[in-house]
């Protein structure tokens, strides 16, 4: 019990972390930001602020899980609750959240102005920028360690991956079909056949993360994974 009562207060202030910063996000002050920035669809075109939407929705179910198999012992409401953190866990919030720090970071260092300019300075803090893009990791890690997730078959979750991967990349191209501008500066230097390969490498890295995700899971936990997806269809 008291390590579920851990896991639960972990989780919820991960949850309430996640929140903060969603809300803080949104409260930017758009008369400091630089013209173009957050024109048309705001905050809801960037693949972070996403991220920190799921992030939120992923460590809430995280939190309220524990607290309803107390009492349910895997039945009605607690199963399916169990089955949704599963589920955005290991299709979106491991593989997509390691994809964004993996892909930020590496085209930081190459050229900043292709992915944040500086002048993002003046609005996102130094310390917002790293909770954004940097500690998302190890709270990914950690959870991956901290307990166990059942993950789908990978056909199944590799397909769900590559909907989701899909519905953003359209949704990017859309923007830039409406306003004619591309949500990131790199996507705007790049030939169609090479805006071509970069999409097709992005979601072949986002399928590698989410096998990593899946290995990690299974290393750590395979044998009580295994028990309890027993338990799970017995029920």
């Amino acid at each position: 019990m008291g390590a579920k009562m851990g896991s639960m207060a972990y989780h919820f202030l991960l949850f309430a972390w996640y929140t903060f910063l969603v809300v803080l996000m949104l409260l930017i002050d758009t008369d400091k930001v630089p013209m173009g920035i957050f024109a048309y669809a705001g905050l809801w075109k960037y693949l972070t602020f996403l991220n920190l939407v799921s992030y939120a929705l992923s460590y809430f179910t995280f939190y309220s899980s524990p607290a309803w198999l107390v009492t349910t012992d895997y039945h009605g409401c607690a199963r399916m609750l169990t089955s949704c953190k599963d589920i955005l866990f290991s299709v979106l919030a491991f593989p997509v959240g390691s994809f964004v720090v993996t892909i930020f970071w590496m085209i930081f260092l190459y050229d900043r102005e292709l992915v944040y300019t500086k002048e993002m300075d003046r609005i996102i803090p130094s310390w917002l920028n790293h909770s954004l893009h940097t500690i998302v990791l190890p709270f990914l890690l950690i959870e991956i360690f901290l307990q166990p997730h059942v993950y789908p078959e990978r056909k199944h979750g590799m397909a769900l991956l590559g909907l989701c991967s899909a519905g953003y990349l359209s949704w990017v191209v859309w923007i830039y079909i409406t306003v004619g501008a591309w949500v990131y500066p790199l996507l705007g230097k790049l030939s169609p056949l090479a805006l071509a390969v970069f999409f097709a490498v992005s979601t072949g890295l986002a399928f590698s993360l989410y096998v990593l995700g899946e290995v990690l899971n299974a290393y750590t936990w395979g044998k009580y994974q295994k028990n309890r997806t027993q338990t799970i269809s017995m029920s």
